[in-house]
Order: structure tokens, then sequence, then C-alpha cells
């Protein structure tokens, strides 16, 4: 005769049999649930025409991801108008062959991007318990990728390069001026230079020279949008963006926490922002200003932890529109 289960081991079975069944809904099927969100920014000048930013974020591409491909492939029939990529678009040493199919119908669209730390090296196995005593580190034997030939591709779509420099956009009749950094989760982030390069960059711009008219110097001026791009939010680079003037912050890395508890949230954000703004739309403060603050959940995960839980991949359409 079958001796009886006591509690203790009933409890014990049933935890473990949740814990299977929400491992293999992870692994097998939310992992794959990507989702469109979408949020309004009010950031452009009285009067001006809405603008649709397409936020992309840690696609982890391997290049046998073809349904991920197909489905990114798909996002170009919102016609965005611009596209803000913040990084960690390879996760296989051949990742560039899937980002090529998945990015090909955005070819024309006008983009900029920062690098992620897995667009420099491959991704290696870690200890996902690990994450609760800090942001992960690199290890010594990840492969080293070919980030050059990312940013050739990048540069035949169009698309800007924002690692620790700054670039201008004029959308539907909005002036934009954007500027980034390099990973801040590796290190790379020169926030020393960001001043410096918006400083250039507006002494370039020729409607902010001064003009002539009727023979008094006049000074050109014309409402402009400003917008801060990073692939890791950790909080000196938001502070220093609020503080250049940013109204808009782009960032990933974080996957949203990639494995969640409901009712709770993430667990971890593998950076030092606060667990609330580990994903989605915010505002970010610092001193008396702030900025609007979206922080992608991404696309994608390591191959290596192939798992997602209360917390599925995401792209984001951003409209922004006039601030009353």
């Amino acid at each position: 005769m079958t001796a009886r289960l006591t509690p203790v081991a009933r409890i014990a079975l049933a935890i473990g049999a949740a814990g299977v069944a929400a491992f293999a809904w992870g692994s097998l099927v939310e992992r794959t649930r990507w989702t469109l969100r979408r949020a309004e920014v009010p950031v452009l000048p009285a009067g001006a025409e809405p603008i649709r930013v397409l936020h992309l974020s840690d696609l982890h591409m391997a290049p046998w991801q073809r349904d991920k491909q197909e489905w990114v492939r798909e996002l170009a029939l919102l016609e965005p108008d611009l596209i803000v990529d913040t990084g960690d678009n390879l996760g296989h040493e051949r990742g560039l062959e899937g980002i090529r199919r998945a990015f090909e119908p955005f070819a024309g669209i006008p983009g900029v991007f920062v690098n992620g730390s897995n667009d420099y090296f491959g991704p290696t196995p870690k200890n996902p318990f690990a994450y609760f005593a800090g942001p992960s580190r690199l290890r010594r034997t990840a492969k080293r990728l070919d980030i050059e030939a990312l940013h050739r591709y990048f540069a035949q779509l169009g698309w800007q390069d924002l690692d620790n420099t700054a670039a201008a956009l004029d959308l539907r009749g909005t002036h934009f001026e954007f500027f980034g950094v390099d990973d801040p989760h590796k290190g790379y982030d020169r926030l020393d230079l960001i001043a410096g390069a918006v400083d250039e960059l507006r002494a370039d711009d020729p409607l902010g020279d001064e003009s002539w008219l009727d023979e008094t110097p006049q000074r050109t001026t014309r409402p402009t949008v400003t917008i801060g791009v990073a692939h890791a939010p950790y909080q000196r680079v938001l502070n220093s963006f609020v503080n250049h003037g940013a109204q808009l912050i782009l960032a990933g890395h974080t996957h949203g926490g990639q494995v969640c508890v409901p009712g709770y949230g993430a667990l971890v954000t593998n950076c030092d922002i606060p667990r609330k703004q580990v994903k989605g739309l915010s505002v970010w403060r610092h001193g008396l200003r702030s900025a609007f603050l979206n922080v992608s959940a991404g696309l994608g995960t390591s191959i290596f932890a192939p798992v997602r839980f209360a917390c599925p991949p995401e792209a984001t359409l951003i409209t922004l529109v006039p601030a009353d």
C-alpha cells in the first residue's frame, strides 16, 4: 500500500510543479509573445504635427530566430517617422545576419542608435542568481563581436551614431537635438563629452547663427525637442541627461526584469534604476528638472537564458504630441 504524502511533501510537490509550469510557460510561450506597447509623450511645441517614434532595444538576435525577425519586419507597417535603437542588437557571432533581415524594411526611415554591451561581446553562460548580487560583469571568455560591421549596416540604413556624441534631425517641421552615450553598463559612457558635443552641434546649425534683418543682428530661434539616448539607464546617466536639458530619455538593458512576480514586479534591474521604473514610461526627476523616461523591456534574451515570466518582450511606439 502506497504511503500517503505528508502535508509538507504535498506543499513541496505543488511548489515544484508550479515552478516547472512557470518555466515551461516562460521559455516556450512568453519568450516569443512579442508585444507592441504604445505611449504618448507631450513634448512637442504648440501646433506641431504628431511624430511616431519606434523604440527598439535588446533584440539579442541569433541568425535562426526567424519568427522574431519577421515580427520586427512587420513593425515597418506602423510607418514610424523615427527609429531609436538602444543597443544589444547582437546575441550571437552571426547575429548581424538576423538583424539585416529584421531591419531591412526600415531603410530610409531616419534613425539614431547607441551601443549595448552585447554589441561588443557575445553571450556566455551565467548563474541567474548572481544578478541578485548586483549588475552583471563581463566574463573573460566572452567572444568579441564585429561591432564595426553592425555600425556599417546602420549607416546604410541612414541611422546616426549617438555614442558619446550629438546629432540633429528635422522631422515634420520640428527640430530635434539628440545626444547619447556608449554603453554605461561597461563604463564606456563619456558624459563629460556631452556638453561639448551639444555646443558644437548648435554652432554648426545654420538656423542658430546670427541673421540680418534691416541691418539689425537677430538671433533666429526655433522650437527644439531634446532627446537623450543610452543603453543602460544608470542614475548617473539619467541625471546628466536631465541636467543637459533632455525632455525625453530612451533606454533599454533591463529586460524589464525579465522574470517578474505578478503583483510585485521585477526582482532585479541589472543596474541601479529603481525597480518601479525598470520598464515602461515614467518621469525621471533630478534637482529641479525632470524628463520623460521610457525604458524598453526589450525584444530578446540571452541564448543562455531563454525565459521570460510576467514580462513579455516588447517594442514601443511612442507618439510625440504637443505639450499643453
